[in-house]
């Protein structure tokens, strides 16, 4: 039975049904041969998956994220980040991975991410002569740490999932995210030296408080909605509802680049994505909720664990099934779909739940550009003016780079777990 409904629902899949209709069409038809249960609990049980208070927060960081991008915020971060590491060697490049950062800590999101630094810094690249398939090909990878820096939509769909604090998660992501990002700055150091790029004067002081000064309002929101959590002021929920009162006044009176006529288009843009993730959520909740309730879930866990009780080999095994998983699946249908798996496989392999969470997370980010479903192909191929088989090449070597950047997030879980185990009470590992 198990393998058959595994079968089914890859059918569904590869036929290239969208993933709601694939999942729920999966659960209904299981449910009508087993005949043990009314087909009218999945509605019920895709209801309840969305019933939760911490979900609330995505649509509200969705918008937040996309006010920020559209209030002119993206410029002025990205001048911050040229100012910074621009002067060295491959300083474009070492711009891309800063800025993708800058701006992953506001959107929590990697498509977006990649689209709003690749529009502004992909033509410079190319124009300073910097190879197209490098090019693009870090602007995916570099693009893929908007799931795991904080805020993270990824992180707070698996803290509800998981029952694990979504405070820890953001904390935890700091140390992931700046450990990727620092791998990909040196090698973006080393590959400017090997071809010979000469460095730049270091802008003066002046011109960097300027542009600090320039960018400090929309830098500030990380520090808001951080501050705000771990100081105890406010949830990650309503943090994510602060954070959009305070895009909108940024954007319209600061900045004042947000009309009227914008907000009202952020509004619309956020509510079709928000619909896109959400029943996606809907779904894999009733999925997830078959997969427990017909013990396929013990059933999946006990044949990962017939293959070895050694702790470092379940790890592994998690990590080849997300990797997997990812070149496939978004992050969010991945999460909800195999957390009820794996969390049982790493409480037996004594894995502490937020550096799993880290794990998971940092795989599905690599799965983002990786073929040959990753969604950054698709969107930096389109932006880049390269095929989806030249995307695929320059995405290729920085997998590997990625791959090391998780095995050592995965060897040394202190990265992950120390800055919560400093602030935050009760975490373990």
């Amino acid at each position: 039975m198990g393998s058959g409904f595994l079968f089914l629902t890859s059918g569904l899949l590869a036929a290239g049904l969208p993933i709601f209709v694939a999942l729920t069409l999966a659960v209904f038809i299981g449910l009508s041969v087993a005949g043990t249960t009314p087909p009218m609990l999945i509605v019920q049980r895709m209801f309840s998956g969305l019933d939760s208070f911490p979900l609330m927060a995505i649509p509200l960081f969705i918008l937040a994220g996309n006010l920020m991008s559209t209030s002119g915020l993206s410029n002025r971060i990205l001048k911050v980040a040229q100012m910074l590491v621009g002067p060295f060697r491959g300083g474009l490049a070492m711009t891309t991975v800063t800025g993708s950062m800058f701006f992953g800590a506001i959107s929590g999101s990697s498509p977006a991410t990649v689209v709003s630094v690749g529009r502004l810094i992909l033509p410079s690249m190319l124009k300073e002569g910097y190879d197209q398939k490098f090019s693009v090909g870090l602007l995916m990878a570099t693009g893929a740490v908007g799931i795991i820096i904080p805020p993270s939509i990824f992180m707070i769909v698996y803290g509800a999932m998981a029952g694990v604090s979504i405070g820890a998660l953001f904390m935890a992501g700091i140390g992931a995210g700046l450990v990727y990002g620092l791998v990909f700055l040196g090698y973006c150091y080393y590959r400017a030296c090997k071809s010979g790029m000469e460095s730049r004067p270091f802008p003066s002081r002046q011109e960097l408080f300027s542009a600090l000064r320039e960018a400090s309002w929309g830098l500030a929101i990380p520090v808001l909605i951080l501050g705000g959590i771990y100081g105890g002021i406010f949830t990650p929920t309503e943090a994510a509802a602060v954070a959009v009162i305070y895009a909108t006044v940024v954007g319209m009176f600061i900045y004042r680049e947000l009309s009227v006529e914008d907000l009202w288009r952020v509004c619309v843009d956020s509510a079709v994505v928000t619909t896109q993730v959400m029943i996606i959520v809907a779904s894999a909740a009733a999925f997830s909720w078959y997969l427990t309730t017909s013990g396929l879930t013990q059933q999946l866990a006990s044949g990962l664990l017939s293959l070895s009780d050694n702790p470092v080999v379940l790890l592994l095994l998690i990590n080849v099934v997300v990797l997997i998983a990812g070149m496939f699946l978004d992050p969010n249908s991945i999460v909800i779909i195999l957390v009820p798996l794996v969390i049982k496989v790493a409480e037996i392999a004594g894995v502490d739940l937020v550096h799993l969470g880290v794990i998971l997370c940092v795989n599905c980010a690599i799965g983002m550009f990786t073929p040959p479903f990753g969604m950054n192909l698709f969107v930096a191929s389109s932006l880049g003016g390269v095929t989806y088989g030249q995307a695929v090449k320059g995405a290729l070597p920085l997998v590997w780079l990625a791959l090391i950047v998780l095995f050592v997030i995965n060897a040394v879980p202190e990265i992950s777990l120390w800055l919560p185990r400093t602030v935050m009470s009760g975490i373990s590992g």
